[in-house]
């Protein structure tokens, strides 16, 4: 839908097919700025295209470009200039046959993983930072900053480091340590808070709208319409590696539900731009959730539209957000498109890396278990059609949360270094 509205200083709309900001809730228009609220009605803002513009873009064209996110730059809000972009160039990441996972669990159709462990700083994060802090530059931010659970953080950090901008990085205080690490090495500032990842959220919030801050782009706070359009990129990768097709169905794991619902906006696009068909009988989203924070999966479950915030626990720290932004916008997906959500607890988390790791050679983090447990779930409930195409998200490495199946693992042997010492520990057998 075209605008008539203004355009921030930088955001070039002679280039994005962005026109303006739109209210999830109302609909009132904004234009393109640092905005991520309603000023009607409080409600979440996205961005809203040129429908014109998305349909001139062609399969052609996103294969002939770069072999990252940016060949679906055409279809983003920011960074059609490759000289404007704030990038580690992430995207293009494996999509992972899975036949044992499958066979294991009983699905007899074709299952892939979608392994974003592979990007630059090892999760999808860099796809959505990638996005944000090219608009962000664009609108004249001069530092970059985030509230994280930990793979945030790590991409902001590398991204500043990339492109020589100062960066301030806010984290809860119980944040795994492969992740603080993996942080601070870049050399930015790092606040630890004693708290949770909503506290340190609303503390991100509040800090936007001081003097002090006016020149930093929180790309979860006043960039977020810009960040949350990253996740598309993981939608449009799907559907082009499985031969321009979208699958029947997908499992994502939720934390604000923001990943879920752009996945689900990218197929829509894409059908609705004429690059794919819809699936007979469209495609069904599947939300994951850890039991020590499931308020999205638990409202879905008592048939209600209202998501009750909770002190988060667990291992799935990355999942961790209490009071999710775009918990509404999940159900809402999950619901229009005849889906489910799951949570399981820690030990099936546990018990999750370890299967996918064993029948696909993934290692995901702990929110990638999460997304097998709760696959398995699906299955052994009936919710999730064995029969129909799948593809399940890792948006993480292992290695960030090694903690988590450290007492689990290990040599299944220890031998003296001898060929007696093989043979009596039965390795010639």
């Amino acid at each position: 839908m075209t605008s008539t509205l203004p355009a921030a200083p930088g955001i070039d709309t002679t280039a994005s097919p962005a026109r303006a900001l739109v209210c999830r809730a109302c609909s009132a228009r904004y234009p393109l700025a640092a905005q991520h609220a309603c000023y009607e009605c409080f409600g979440p803002l996205e961005v809203d295209y040129d429908t014109a513009a998305l349909a001139a873009v062609t399969r052609e064209r996103i294969e002939a470009g770069p072999q990252n996110i940016w060949r679906y730059a055409a279809l983003l809000p920011a960074g059609q200039d490759p000289a404007t972009r704030v990038t580690l160039d992430p995207g293009l990441t494996p999509l992972v046959a899975a036949p044992h996972l499958a066979a294991e669990l009983g699905i007899t159709a074709p299952l892939w993983v979608k392994d974003d462990s592979a990007n630059p700083t090892h999760s999808f994060k860099d796809r959505v930072v990638s996005v944000a802090l090219t608009a962000a530059r664009a609108l004249g931010f001069t530092r970059f900053a985030c509230a994280s659970t930990g793979n945030l953080a790590n991409s902001v950090a590398a991204h500043a480091a990339r492109a020589g901008v100062p960066s301030v990085v806010f984290i809860p205080g119980d944040l795994e340590q492969g992740k603080v690490i993996t942080t601070a090495v870049y050399g930015g500032e790092l606040v630890a808070i004693d708290g949770s990842y909503d506290d340190v959220n609303r503390l991100c919030g509040e800090l936007v709208e001081t003097d002090e801050f006016e020149d930093t782009a929180f790309v979860n706070v006043n960039v977020r319409p810009y960040y949350a359009e990253g996740s598309k990129t993981l939608g449009y990768e799907v559907a082009e590696q499985l031969g321009w097709r979208i699958p029947a169905q997908v499992v994502i794991p939720m934390a604000s539900g923001e990943l879920l619902t752009k996945i689900d906006k990218a197929f829509s696009e894409l059908v609705e731009i004429g690059l794919v068909e819809a699936p007979a009988g469209g495609w069904k989203v599947f939300g994951a959730q850890s039991a020590g924070c499931n308020p999205i999966a638990v409202a879905l479950h008592g048939d209600s539209d209202t998501i009750v915030p909770v002190k988060p626990t667990g291992i799935a720290k990355s999942l961790n957000i209490g009071d999710p932004a775009a918990g509404l916008y999940a159900l809402e997906a999950v619901r229009r498109t005849g889906g489910w959500m799951e949570y399981v607890d820690d030990e099936e988390i546990r018990a999750g890396i370890r299967l996918l790791a064993r029948t696909a050679g993934v290692f995901a983090e702990t929110a990638g278990g999460v997304t097998v447990a709760v696959l398995r779930k699906l299955v052994e409930s009936g919710r999730l059609d064995p029969t129909a195409e799948t593809v399940v998200f890792n948006t993480g490495e292992g290695l960030k949360t090694i903690d988590a199946v450290a007492g689990q693992v290990g040599p299944t042997h220890r031998i003296k270094p001898s060929l007696r010492a093989a043979r009596d520990a039965g390795l010639l057998a």
